[in-house]
Formats: structure tokens, sequence, C-alpha cells
């Protein structure tokens, strides 16, 4: 709830500052990523770390304001199914993943733009499907992002990179037990390179 109301707050301050330069106005950036990162499976003593891949595509929509065609801000969020390779547990599956929070950028106002922003994301999770009789759920993840684009027409083509923490593991089921509980002393942390096209869409 703390996050919801901080992004909120972020939202209306942004809104603030657009109206109160008068220049600008609202935008909606829909896009489609692809994501090609791994991570590592940080497991409590004495059981050894195990490594992963997070690789695949994705969706996601940016919100916000701009202000003087140089300044944007609001709130990114993202949505993917990439596939989730675990090195100790011999897994090669699908995932879903979300995360949000939100980002500031800026970029020249001419047709043809530089673009430059970075954001801190708030909160996410990233649930494998079920495979080798172990059922799990990375949860709370927090991070960062920062990316360059160029902006051409009503196209920006971009490179990002993500650092992201899941501070939690929700474990369903593990061989004939389902112990259904969720542990801090599991943690996955992640680094990936995102390739998207967007398109920034003034309202």
């Amino acid at each position: 709830m703390k996050k919801i109301c901080w992004i909120i707050f972020f939202v209306f301050n942004a809104f603030g500052v657009a109206k109160a330069q008068s220049v600008g106005g609202v935008f909606v950036e829909p896009m489609i990523t692809l994501e090609k990162g791994n991570g590592e499976v940080d497991f409590p003593s004495p059981f050894n770390s195990s490594t992963t891949n997070i690789d695949g595509f994705g969706v996601g929509t940016r919100l916000g304001f701009h202000v003087f065609e140089s300044i944007f801000l609001g709130v990114d969020g993202r949505y993917a199914m990439p596939e989730f390779k675990d090195s100790s547990l011999g897994q090669k599956i699908r995932a879903r993943s979300w995360n949000y929070g939100p980002v500031l950028g800026l970029q020249m106002p001419t047709s043809l733009a530089l673009r430059i922003w970075a954001g801190y994301i708030f909160d996410g999770q990233l649930d494998p499907d079920k495979d080798e009789n172990v059922d799990e759920k990375f949860t709370d993840a927090t991070g960062y992002r920062i990316g360059a684009g160029i902006k051409f027409s009503l196209i920006s083509l971009n490179l990002e990179f993500q650092s992201l923490n899941y501070d939690k593991t929700e474990i369903s089921e593990i061989g004939i037990f389902n112990p259904g509980y969720s542990t801090s002393n599991i943690d996955l942390n992640t680094s990936s390179w995102i390739l998207s096209v967007s398109m920034p869409i003034s309202l």
C-alpha cells in the first residue's frame, strides 16, 4: 500500500509540474520488449547458489507528462512471459513477470530525437511454471532501470539495462510437500538488457 501511495504522489506531483510550466501535456507510450538476462538465486547456508537465465518477449507502457517536449516523467509498467532457466533444478520453463515504478527522462525536442531516462522499480514478481516437482514464485522486486533511445516520427528504438532484487520467495510445492509459505531467506538477483520498440503518443 505504501508503494502505491508513493506512485500516486509521484503522478500528481508530475501533473503539478506540467501544469505550472503550462507548456506540455499528457503522453502514453506502449511498447514491445525483448529481454535477455541472468541472475542468481541465493539460498541460505549450507546450500549452494543457483544461476538463472531469463529471456523473452513482453509488453509495457509509460503514462505521464512531458514538459517543453524535453522532460518527461510518469509511471512505467511491464508484463512479460520469458523463458526461465535454473541451473540447480535443471528447469527450462515459461514464467510470467511484472513490475512497475516511476520514470524520469530527457529528450531532444526535434523530429529525430535522442532520449535518455532512469526509473526506480517499486514492486514486481517473477512466477515460473511448476517443474521438477517445484512450484515457486519470486516477489517483492525492487531495483532500477536506465535506458536510451532514438525517436523518429512516431517510433522510438530503445535499449535499457535493468537490475532487480526479488526479496521474497513463495514456495507452494517441493516434491511431495506443499509447504505454502513465504521466506525472505531465498532471494533472486537479476540483471537484464532490454531492447524495445515504443510509440510515444501525446494526448
